[in-house]
C-alpha cells in the first residue's frame, strides 16, 4: 500500500468576528429531505430548531432527483431481497447493520411521507406506481410527475416547514465553521458560525449557539468540472467537520452517473442528468457503430449497477476514441415520453435534442458522495454534538456504489433515526473556546483550476501518476492566499480541503472496487484493502488511516448476485 499523504490546508476558514449572536437547541444545516425531516421529526422534541440553508429551501440536490426513492412495497417485494441488491452494488463495503436499517425501516419512512403529502404515481387502478433501475432485481422505485420525485418531495416537505411555526429557517446562509468547547477532537458542539447574506440584524458574519447540530448539507459535486450537482454542492458539510476533528470515511468512492447529457467538450458545471429510470423502462446503450455494448457485460445489461454501467462506456469510449456513446429511447415513444419523462424531455430539447426521434448523447459525470462523515447508526458523529445524514454523511449503506434510488431513503431512514436519539443526548449549554487553529483562505480563482486537475486525474479512471500530480497541485492551491473574505473564497476552500482528502484516499486504495477504478490495480483486492480508508485533520493537517474491515459473521452470508 502506499504511503499514508500528509497534506496541509487550513485548519478553519478566515472570517470576520462574528457581528451577530443567537441561540437554538439545534441547528439543522442543509433543506433537502434529510435535513427537513431531521428537523420536522425534531420538533416538539427540542425547544428550539434552526434551518440554515446556503440558498433558498428548494436549491439543494432533493430536488434535482428524477428516478425515485427504492423501498420494498411492491408484490412480491421484500426488505431481504432489497438488502441483497443493495449489498451486491456496494461491492463488498458496505456496513450490513446500516443496510438493514434502510431496508426494513424504509417501506414506512415512505408511507410517512406519502402521509405528510407527497404525491407519488399510481397507475389507473390506484395502486402505488413502481419502476426498475440499474442493480434493482425488483419494480420497486416509487416516483412522481413521471420524472420529478425529488421536486415534489421538496414540495411536501417545505409545505410541512411552513406549518411548523417553532422551526425557524435561515436562507442565503452558509456555514463557515462549527465551535467547539474544547480543542478539535476533544471539544463537543458549542456552536456554528454562519455567514447570511440578509437585511437587519442577521447580516454577515453571525454565532449560533447551540447543543446539537445536524448536518445534512449534501455532496461534493463542485470538485469536478462535470456533475449533475447543483451550484450549491461545494462540500462544505464535511469540509468544516473535518476541520472540527470528524472522521470522514471512505471519500474516494465518488460515482459517476453512467448516463449524463454529453453537452460538449467545453460545458462545465451542473450537466443534465437522463435519469436511469429511462433504461428501466426499456431504452438501451448503443456505440456509434450501433451496437448494444452492454449486452454480455452483466447479467442485468443496461441495468447493471452504476459503476459497472459508467466503466463500460468509458471503456467504449476509449476504445473508439469518441467522446460520449448514445442512449436509445426512441421507441418508447412521445405518449409514453410526455407523460413518464416530461422533465428530461423538455430538458433534452432545450439542449436540442429530441429523444422520441434521436439518439441522446451520454457520458459518465460526478453524481454521489458515497464516502463522507462518518457516523453510526444512529446518525452520530465521532465529535460529540454532529450528527450527520443524507449525502454528507457516510452511513455505510452504500459501500463502495451507491444503488439507484437509495440516496432520498438514506436522507430519509437515518434523518429519523437521528430524530430518535438526538433529543435524549442534548448536552448542556457550553461555551465556545477560543479557536487557535491556523485560519486561512484560498482564493476563488483557483476553482477553475482546481477542478480541471480534479477530473482528469482523480475522475472515472485513476492512477498513481495521476493521483501524484493531483496531490501535487492540491498542495500548490492550498498554499495560494486569498486576497478577499467571500463567500467564493470559503466555498473554494472547503473544495480543496475535501479534493485533497478524497486523492489521499484514492492514492492508498490501490485496487478496483465499486466506483473506484485504478487502472493500476484493476482487480478489487479483498487481502489488503478490505475496509476503510478514514481521514482526520488536526489543525490543518491531514492524515489517512487504513481500518481494516470487521470479521465476517458467519450468520450473516456474502450475498448473491440474485435474490
Amino acid at each position: 500500500m502506499a504511503d499514508t499523504p500528509v497534506r496541509r490546508v487550513p485548519g478553519r476558514l478566515t472570517a470576520p468576528a462574528p457581528g451577530w449572536t443567537t441561540t437554538s437547541d439545534v441547528v439543522v444545516i442543509g433543506s433537502g429531505i434529510a435535513g427537513l425531516t431531521a428537523a420536522l421529526r425534531l420538533r416538539g422534541q427540542v425547544d428550539k430548531i434552526l434551518v440554515v440553508t446556503k440558498d433558498v429551501l428548494a436549491a439543494g440536490s432533493t430536488q434535482w432527483a428524477q428516478g425515485g426513492i427504492a423501498a420494498a412495497l411492491g408484490p412480491g417485494d421484500t426488505p431481504a431481497q432489497h438488502e441483497v441488491d443493495t449489498l451486491v452494488a456496494g461491492a463488498g463495503a458496505c456496513d450490513l447493520e446500516a443496510v438493514r436499517a434502510l431496508v426494513t425501516e424504509g417501506p414506512e419512512a415512505v408511507r410517512e411521507l406519502i402521509a405528510l403529502g407527497t404525491r407519488f404515481d399510481h397507475s389507473p387502478e390506484g395502486e402505488l406506481s413502481l419502476t426498475r433501475e440499474g442493480g434493482h432485481h425488483r419494480d420497486r422505485i416509487a416516483h412522481a410527475g413521471g420524472d420529478a420525485t425529488g421536486a415534489e418531495i421538496q414540495r411536501a416537505l417545505i409545505a410541512a416547514i411552513e406549518q411548523a411555526p417553532e422551526i425557524e429557517v435561515v436562507q442565503h446562509a452558509l456555514a463557515v465553521d462549527l465551535l467547539l468547547d474544547g480543542p478539535a477532537g476533544e471539544g463537543a458542539i458549542a456552536g456554528v458560525t454562519l455567514h447570511v447574506m440578509g437585511e437587519g440584524q442577521r447580516d454577515g458574519v453571525g454565532l449560533v449557539r447551540c447543543r446539537a447540530v445536524v448536518l445534512a448539507s449534501g455532496g461534493l459535486g463542485q470538485v469536478f468540472s462535470q456533475t449533475t450537482n447543483p451550484a450549491v454542492s461545494t462540500g462544505d458539510g464535511m469540509a468544516v467537520a473535518l476541520r472540527a476533528g470528524a472522521v470522514l470515511r471512505d471519500l474516494e468512492f465518488v460515482q459517476f452517473h453512467p448516463t449524463v447529457m454529453y453537452l460538449g467538450p467545453e460545458s462545465r458545471g451542473q450537466q443534465p442528468l437522463i435519469s436511469e429510470a429511462v433504461r428501466g423502462e426499456g431504452a438501451f446503450l448503443v456505440d456509434f457503430e450501433g451496437n448494444r455494448f452492454m449486452q454480455g457485460v452483466h447479467e442485468l445489461a443496461d441495468l447493471a449497477p452504476r459503476d459497472v454501467v459508467a466503466k463500460a462506456i468509458m471503456r467504449r469510449m476509449m476504445e473508439t476514441g469518441q467522446p460520449h456513446m448514445w442512449l436509445d429511447a426512441r421507441h418508447l415513444g412521445a405518449e409514453f415520453w410526455e407523460r413518464r419523462f416530461p422533465t428530461i424531455l423538455a430538458t433534452a430539447r432545450a439542449h436540442g435534442i429530441d429523444p422520441v426521434i434521436q439518439l441522446i448523447p451520454v457520458a459518465p459525470a460526478c453524481h454521489y458522495a458515497s464516502g463522507g462523515v462518518r457516523t453510526d447508526l444512529w446518525g452520530r458523529s465521532s465529535v460529540p454534538g454532529l450528527y450527520a445524514t443524507g449525502e454528507v454523511a457516510c452511513s455505510g449503506v452504500h459501500g463502495a456504489n451507491r444503488l439507484a434510488s437509495n440516496s432520498l431513503l438514506e436522507g430519509l431512514v437515518f434523518s429519523r433515526r437521528i430524530a430518535t436519539v438526538l433529543p435524549g443526548e442534548l448536552r448542556p449549554w457550553s461555551e465556545p473556546v477560543t479557536d487557535t487553529r491556523t485560519h486561512g483562505l484560498v482564493p476563488g480563482s483557483v476553482r477553475a483550476e482546481l477542478q480541471e486537475v480534479m477530473t482528469s486525474r482523480v475522475g472515472v479512471l485513476r492512477n498513481a501518476t495521476g493521483l501524484e500530480e493531483a496531490g501535487v497541485l492540491l498542495d500548490k492551491l492550498a498554499g495560494v492566499p486569498a486576497e478577499a473574505v467571500d463567500q467564493e473564497s470559503w466555498e473554494t476552500t472547503n473544495l480543496v480541503t475535501i479534493s485533497a482528502a478524497l486523492t489521499g484516499a484514492a492514492e492508498l486504495r490501490e485496487e478496483t472496487r465499486g466506483s473506484h477504478w485504478r487502472e493500476d490495480f484493476p482487480e478489487r483486492d479483498d487481502v489488503r484493502c478490505a475496509g476503510h480508508f478514514d481521514t482526520v485533520m488536526a489543525d490543518g493537517e491531514t492524515t489517512i488511516e487504513f481500518v481494516p474491515a470487521a470479521p465476517t459473521d458467519p450468520s450473516h452470508p456474502a450475498p448473491q448476485e440474485h435474490p
